[in-house]
């Protein structure tokens, strides 16, 4: 994504307050914390006072913003959304449109993907899977081999 791309979604960026992160060439707010070991593709974003660690990795067009976490070996990706206070951990993997928001945890094995909606407080964690047009929400827990969609 070139600077100008950049500018269409965060139109009071400048070079003074965003980079691209060394490993993948992605665009870093400089309020945002992206670890040298993770990952960040040439087409996504980490805004806002977001972290990025470990071996996490962010690509396609994925979006991680607000204050939200992605760390160990977790991947967002496709046209992923993290935000608000959401964090994504372990192996656990944000794919297609999916969008985690607000103090929702993905985590272990866990995979959302699809159009599926995770937020509130809940919770998605060792090998569950919420795809399709699923919403979890509110202190909902879906784990162990659950499968939503």
């Amino acid at each position: 994504m070139t600077f100008e791309d950049l500018k269409t979604d965060f139109p009071d960026a400048t070079l003074d307050t965003w980079h691209v992160h060394p490993n993948g060439g992605g665009w870093v707010q400089n309020t945002a914390t992206v670890a040298e070991t993770a990952y960040v593709g040439r087409d996504a974003v980490v805004s806002g006072y977001a972290r990025v660690s470990g071996n996490a990795v962010v690509s396609g067009d994925a979006v991680v913003s607000g204050n939200a976490q992605v760390f160990e070996n977790a991947r967002v990706y496709g046209n992923a959304v993290v935000s608000g206070n959401a964090q994504v951990s372990g192996d656990a993997q944000v794919s297609g449109i999916a969008v985690v928001f607000e103090n929702a945890w993905v985590f272990g094995n866990a995979k959302v993907s699809g159009n599926a909606r995770v937020f509130g407080n809940a919770k998605v964690s060792g090998n569950a899977r919420v795809s399709g047009f699923a919403v979890v929400y509110g202190d909902t827990v879906v784990s162990g081999n659950e499968i939503i969609n």
